[in-house]
């Protein structure tokens, strides 16, 4: 009979003579995305080969709200802000056997007088949140006079092995009755804000995922709704 050698690191020979693959030594052998806002579920069973998952959780950012000015006014507002982020490797023990699995939806946008709506939350099971980005308020009123007002702070950083909040949303400024600038959308670690405006017009989207909305801005007359955040987005690494 022939002998053969077999590679430790990867095969086993069990006591019944049969060769096995060893777990966990394949490495990355699919890659599965939640893109859907909403709830998902995730089952180790259709997986047999599982041995540890990567798990990146990204929630959505925030919208930011509209802006209406007078006559010979100016009025912008401050962006939305990004969403967290986090991810942690999980051994396929630590698993239960269906985990689930929420996407976060991006912000609502305002109207000229409603704040943009926050993004949501996203998670897998209990082991990696992700805390969706604030949304922008409707803070300046109509006027003709120099001012400016703050960001919207990003949100805290949830569990996981690395976790991280979301940018914040830039800040607005009034110049006079026609110059001045809305706020950026907040940064996301999977995505970008979207671009303020320096004439009338809703903020830019922001790009990828859970990127915050930039401000809008109004002027002589002008009305303008705002922008809607991005949703979010779970990522699985499965690791055989």
């Amino acid at each position: 009979m022939a002998a053969v050698c077999v590679d430790d690191g990867y095969f086993d020979v069990g006591d019944d003579g049969r060769l096995t693959m060893v777990p966990g030594s394949l490495g990355l052998r699919r890659v599965v995305y939640f893109k859907d806002p909403g709830t998902h579920e995730f089952s180790k069973a259709d997986y047999p080969w599982l041995a540890r998952v990567l798990v990146k959780v990204q929630a959505g950012g925030g919208g930011a709200a509209g802006a209406r000015a007078s006559a010979n006014h100016l009025v912008s507002s401050p962006g939305g802000a990004g969403g967290g982020y986090s991810e942690r490797l999980i051994q396929v023990s630590a698993l239960g056997a269906t985990e689930t699995i929420v996407v976060g939806a991006g912000g609502t946008a305002g109207t000229p007088t409603v704040d943009g709506g926050p993004g949501g939350n996203s998670s897998f099971g209990g082991a990696c949140t992700a805390n969706g980005g604030n949304g922008g308020q409707t803070v300046m009123t109509s006027g003709d006079t120099p001012i400016c007002y703050s960001g919207t702070a990003g949100p805290l950083s949830g569990i996981g092995g690395i976790t991280q909040g979301g940018g914040a949303g830039g800040g607005c400024f009034r110049l006079t009755g026609n110059q001045g600038h809305s706020g950026t959308g907040g940064e996301s670690r999977l995505g970008h804000g979207g671009f303020q405006r320096a004439s009338t017009g809703g903020g830019g989207a922001g790009r990828g995922w859970g990127g915050g909305a930039a401000g809008a801005l109004a002027r002589d007359g002008d009305t303008t709704n705002g922008t809607a955040g991005q949703d979010g987005v779970v990522i699985l690494y499965l690791l055989g």
